[in-house]
């Protein structure tokens, strides 16, 4: 029964262990409340989702390794400066290496929206992206939108605006109107 013993629990406790990690992948689900995601932007500022009710948020999982992602971020930048004010805020998460931080850097000096590091977020609900890019659309009252990838329903200026657009005249004139970012 012992050496029974010492095979079984090991199995037992790696299996518990892949349990809890797919537990940790877990994603955000289309039509269900948005999951935390909390990080330092690369600028020094905090980005916390939960703070940014009553805003339209764009959550864009890139790398700086990935093309699909490098040509998707104009049409983000250009529907972020576009529309910023009228309560859309947006996010990019590089999955990039920790050590490759200044790359990353020097990649969204070309860009107006924010970014942060994929690895450095305190609360991540959306869990690693199986692809990049992958892009969320979180509703004004927390709820997830959409869901963007490259072989379904890649980002452009069009989508963005099919997508977002209607999400944004649902606000009321209210909303968002004391919260920066």
């Amino acid at each position: 029964m012992g050496a029974l013993f010492w095979f079984v629990a090991p199995a037992a406790a790696a299996a518990m262990t892949v349990a809890a990690a797919g537990l940790a992948l877990a994603s955000a689900i289309v039509g269900q409340n948005s999951p935390a995601l909390v990080a330092p932007e690369l600028n020094g500022q905090n980005f916390d989702l939960a703070q940014l009710r009553g805003k339209v948020v764009i959550i864009d999982f890139w790398a700086t390794w990935c093309p699909p992602c490098r040509k998707e971020m104009p049409a983000l930048n250009a529907f972020y400066r576009h529309y910023h004010d009228k309560g859309l805020d947006v996010i990019a998460l590089s999955a990039d290496r920790p050590r490759d931080r200044s790359d990353v850097v020097k990649v969204m000096q070309s860009f107006s929206y924010p970014a942060a590091m994929l690895h450095d977020a305190k609360a991540n609900g959306f869990g690693e992206p199986s692809e990049l890019p992958t892009t969320y659309v979180v509703d004004a009252q927390g709820i997830v939108r959409a869901k963007l990838t490259p072989d379904e329903k890649p980002v452009t200026e069009q989508m963005l605006a099919a997508v977002v657009l209607p999400l944004l005249r649902e606000r009321t004139p209210t909303q968002g109107a004391t919260q920066g970012h």
